[in-house]
């Protein structure tokens, strides 16, 4: 009689493993999947704030009132330079060079430091207010670029504008009350005028990319911080 030769048929042994190996390779890609989707949740959920505007425009005041109701970080050009140079970093070395020799801070240099601190934040965070950065179009191109490389992106940039006669009332009484060498009129004057030759302009590049929020910055403190959560919570 001839014999007729059955396929392979897998045990019972061999079929529960091939089950587990399923099982396992499905709970990997379940767990990636959600993994994927949760950061997807937090890039959508974190608002990297520009706050914009002149001297004495309030930048300071109002980062201070969203860090309390939004828990957002905060990154100041001026903090985080002092900071770097007081622990005696390399970036903080290099830096103390060009201010030693009364040269403005290389743009890729800054954004070297201002992308250590933002990564220091972690990848759950809220958001970061960049506060004095970016003061010129190529460094908001590179903010743009270095955020991008981490799959996030500046949410708004929110300038705060106040008339020219205000902020120099602004900054002269704070130069009484602080003793700030440099509030002073001459000084506050050439300020300004750096201000709007320089800085100014980046008002129409963020237009251009949809992100420009105008905050009118005269008035009652509680009314223009309202005005700035209600662009917050429309993001």
């Amino acid at each position: 009689m001839r014999q007729i030769k059955l396929p392979h048929l897998p045990s019972d042994v061999e079929a529960g493993k091939g089950q587990k190996d399923l099982m396992t390779d499905l709970w990997y890609k379940g767990k990636e999947t959600k993994k994927q989707l949760n950061e997807q949740e937090i890039r959508i959920k974190m608002k990297n704030i520009v706050i914009f505007g002149a001297p004495g425009s309030g930048k300071g005041t109002q980062s201070d009132l969203m860090i309390g109701h939004y828990g957002l970080g905060h990154i100041s050009t001026g903090d985080v330079l002092r900071d770097e140079i007081k622990k005696g970093t390399e970036l903080g070395k290099t830096a103390q060079q060009y201010i030693d020799n009364g040269q403005l801070i290389p743009d890729e240099l800054m954004i070297s430091i201002l992308a250590g601190v933002y990564d220091s934040f972690g990848r759950g965070h809220k958001g970061v207010i960049f506060d004095g950065f970016p003061r010129t179009i190529p460094q908001a191109e590179a903010l743009k670029q270095m955020l991008d490389e981490r799959g996030d992106k500046v949410a708004a940039m929110i300038e705060l504008d106040v008339p020219e006669e205000e902020l120099m009332k602004r900054l002269i009484l704070r130069g009484q009350q602080s003793g700030r060498a440099d509030d002073n009129e001459e000084t506050i004057k050439k300020r300004l005028v750096v201000y709007h030759s320089q800085t100014q302009p980046l008002i129409e590049w963020y237009k251009q990319e949809g992100l420009h929020h105008h905050i009118d910055g005269l008035g009652e403190l509680e009314r223009i911080f309202k005005d700035i959560c209600k662009v917050i919570d429309s993001l």
